[in-house]
């Protein structure tokens, strides 16, 4: 009896699951900036205030006039510019968290209602949120800093202001889609009303986006922190703000380069290293990503 040979079948390396690795470098950069903002007083080698203008322009230490009583060099008044970093981690980080964290709590209180209720309601509330986004963010901010004046509570309120509204639209799309499916409509057969509804079903099923959304914006924020401080209208002088510090040092950069590119560089790190973490927890919490 004659057998029928069966060609083997290569093994397929079974592909690896997106999301699951950790973005190690992102979450060490935001480490260190967040322990360099809440450290600030500890590690800074003097007052970022004091001025010493003897010592102004002081290069890095690697130049050849630095020292390291100032590793980073001075500004223009003699501050020490990694006291100034330090603790401009502290006031641009806390301003990204602030404003992200008011902008999503309205933002997404407004797209549950809206997308849960409907109709009229959905329809008023969308409206003003379309009004809403159809406002530059650093054209209002500057408005209300000259109308109220620059400080980091009227930063934070001003782009809070125009943020909410993409949490509302985004969080708004996910509900709608929620209401069709079948648990809601065994939620509401079995008596439950809306606020049930909302907090016990709604809610949780949109913390992922939610999460995803906020790690994403703190990135922005600190780009549009940075920009108003660049122009005057957001965090104001002597607080050591990154945007306030590159705008100080604009007209000495063939000079002293240093006093606008050590900031540059902090936005550049933070910025980049919430916008790829941002990618990962996307990655990670979509569903329909963790099949791959």
């Amino acid at each position: 009896m004659s057998t029928i040979a069966v060609p083997e079948i290569a093994a397929q390396p079974i592909p690896e699951r997106r999301g699951r690795r950790l973005p190690y470098v992102s979450l060490a950069i935001v480490a260190t900036f967040v322990l360099a903002g809440v450290l600030a007083p500890l590690l800074s080698p003097s007052d970022p205030l004091e001025q010493a203008l003897r010592l102004k322009f002081r290069p890095p230490v690697w130049e050849e006039r630095g020292t390291w009583a100032n590793p980073l060099g001075t500004d223009r008044l003699g501050r020490d510019m990694l006291s100034r970093m330090l603790w401009g981690s502290r006031v641009s980080l806390a301003a990204g968290v602030l404003t992200v964290l008011l902008a999503s709590a309205f933002g997404a209180a407004v797209g549950l209602v809206a997308g849960y209720y409907g109709g009229r309601v959905d329809a008023a509330l969308m409206r003003v949120t379309d009004a809403t986004l159809s406002f530059p963010v650093i054209l209002l901010a500057l408005i209300l800093a000259v109308t109220v004046g620059p400080s980091f509570g009227n930063v934070v309120i001003a782009i809070a202001v125009i943020l909410w509204a993409r949490y509302a639209r985004v969080i708004r799309g996910q509900v709608l889609t929620l209401m069709e499916l079948d648990f809601i409509a065994q939620a509401r057969i079995a008596g439950a009303g809306a606020w049930r509804i909302i907090t016990r079903h709604l809610v949780p099923n949109t913390l992922n986006t939610l999460v995803v959304l906020v790690t994403l914006q703190i990135g922005y924020v600190i780009i549009v922190e940075a920009s108003l401080s660049f122009l005057g209208a957001g965090i104001p002088p002597p607080t050591p703000a990154w945007g306030s510090m590159i705008a100080e040092g604009r007209e000495f950069v063939t000079s002293a380069w240093w006093v606008s590119f050590f900031p540059g560089l902090a936005i550049l790190l933070v910025v980049l290293a919430f916008n790829l973490l941002g990618d990962w927890l996307r990655d990670t919490l979509d569903p329909k990503l963790r099949q791959l």
